[in-house]
């Protein structure tokens, strides 16, 4: 899954993700760092990739805050009770998504991947996403 390389000075890790895993949203992740690559104890970082088209299934995440920078493409995150709330990230926008908030990213182009930079406080970065049926709202 990644590539951990350990550099020379005492508890610095590189890691390089050399493929990307399946999460339980539906969407590709290169998992960068995390508590199983890199023995992070606060915080995990990775790469999530919403392919032309697509989007995740609709999710939150259980008692963790969720920070996103938008590299590339352009991405309609629909969020809230029903997920009846809707903004618009392009390049070079940050996202912020506190804990418990039920969210579902659509890619607004239908030839081009949306990427992203993920950080959130939680080092178990896919332990604790849990699946939303926007119809409960």
């Amino acid at each position: 899954m990644s590539n951990v390389l350990h550099d020379a000075k005492p508890g610095v890790v590189r890691v390089r993700p050399d493929e990307a895993m399946m999460t339980n949203q539906r969407l590709p992740y290169f998992v960068g760092i995390c508590a199983s690559t890199a023995g992070a104890t606060g915080l995990s970082m990775y790469m999530v990739v919403v392919p032309p088209g697509s989007h995740a299934e609709p999710h939150y995440h259980a008692d963790y805050e969720t920070a996103i920078y938008m590299l590339e493409g352009k991405v309609e995150t629909r969020y809230g009770p029903g997920l009846r709330e809707s903004v618009i990230t392009e390049a070079g926008d940050f996202l912020f998504i506190p804990p418990d908030v039920p969210h579902q990213p659509f890619n607004l182009d239908d030839t081009v991947a949306a990427r992203a930079i993920v950080a959130r406080n939680q080092p178990q970065e896919h332990e604790r996403v849990v699946p939303y049926d926007p119809a409960s709202a």
